[in-house]
């Protein structure tokens, strides 16, 4: 069955309840992205890593050679690597380090780990400048993470992003945090309660990947235009159908685990109108991941954005400081 934008209203309003909400145009910057008059600011700093640096990315060895299944996040199909590389491919990622105002070095901090990082930077200090001064989130620090490059299936982005594993989340606590106390002193909180993980497309389903494989790091994920569809790459027999199955088979089959999650989709995002039998359709598999996360009792809340696209700036801008609220919202200040 082809879904459409009335038959996904409908499946909305029928599943809304206190923790879906449906959000309209026109979109407007939610007040606290404006800095107030002598509000402190925090600190920004950056650093490049190198593709040499990593033992978990050292760069893409050898490509996926599934052409029946290799397209991009637009849905175009990818021609097949002609050849496997024979070393691997060479990249660099900046990485963006927010340091609130009144940061004692040394002391542990909670955390916000945010993908696709140069995309996110002002907005995230802006509206954690005006949070943390009017004590709405703990003294966050975040640290916002370019990926390797590309897009999707055999790109560097799309093996850390897209793939099916905790591997991601390795690498950011294993390679990318203690870099970051070796170069600006800040520590990191060990309390998994104090840690959250954001991002948008590809970038949100690592962020929940991150959450999903190690709790024991990340309760809190915030989660824009999601990529919970087929996109995988290499494929893993274990879930074939990549994050499409967190809401098809690992969430239904898998004991609650103690993770809280915001998450947001456009009325008119990736694939809105193609059928659930491509496994790619955005808005719908936002909707399945919370349908399953209500029915396992997790403690989420769903956004759907009315005539929205993908990763929307508009929306993003009008609703990351309240998402963020409302993910530390019993967190101590």
């Amino acid at each position: 069955m082809q879904l459409g934008p009335l038959s996904l209203a409908v499946l909305f309003a029928t599943a809304a309840h206190a923790d879906e909400i449906q959000i309209a145009p026109p979109y407007k910057d939610a007040p606290e992205m404006t800095a107030q008059s002598g509000q402190r600011l925090g600190t920004l700093h950056s650093f490049i890593m190198t593709s040499a640096e990593s033992h978990l990315y050292p760069g893409i060895r050898q490509l996926d050679n599934e052409t029946t299944r290799r397209r991009d996040a637009f849905g175009n199909r990818l021609p097949a690597p002609l050849t496997e590389t024979s070393e691997p491919a060479s990249y660099r990622r900046e990485v963006f380090v927010y340091v609130p105002a009144g940061y004692r070095p040394g002391k542990e901090a909670p955390l916000l780990v945010v993908q696709d990082g140069r995309d996110y930077v002002a907005r995230v200090a802006a509206a954690l400048d005006s949070l943390i001064a009017e004590r709405r989130v703990p003294r966050l620090v975040a640290v916002m993470i370019q990926s390797g490059g590309g897009d999707a299936q055999g790109s560097e982005r799309g093996l850390e992003y897209d793939t099916m594993s905790g591997r991601y989340a390795e690498f950011v606590e294993h390679e990318v945090l203690p870099r970051v106390t070796q170069l600006y002193g800040v520590r990191f909180t060990k309390d998994p309660e104090g840690r959250a993980t954001m991002g948008g497309s590809s970038g949100a389903a690592a962020a929940f990947s991150m959450a999903w494989y190690h709790p024991e790091w990340y309760r809190k994920v915030l989660s824009y235009s999601g990529t919970f569809v087929n996109q995988a790459s290499p494929r893993d027999p274990l879930t074939p159908e990549g994050a499409w199955d967190y809401h098809a088979r690992l969430i239904p089959q898998s004991p609650r685990k103690p993770i809280r999650i915001w998450m947001e989709v456009g009325e008119k995002d990736l694939h809105w109108q193609d059928p659930e039998s491509t496994f790619h359709n955005w808005p719908l598999a936002n909707e399945r991941m919370a349908a399953i996360l209500k029915a396992k009792g997790y403690d989420y809340r769903y956004v759907w954005a009315k005539d929205a696209v993908h990763v929307d700036g508009n929306v993003v801008a009008q609703t990351l400081p309240g998402a963020l609220e409302w993910l530390w919202r019993d967190y101590p200040r």
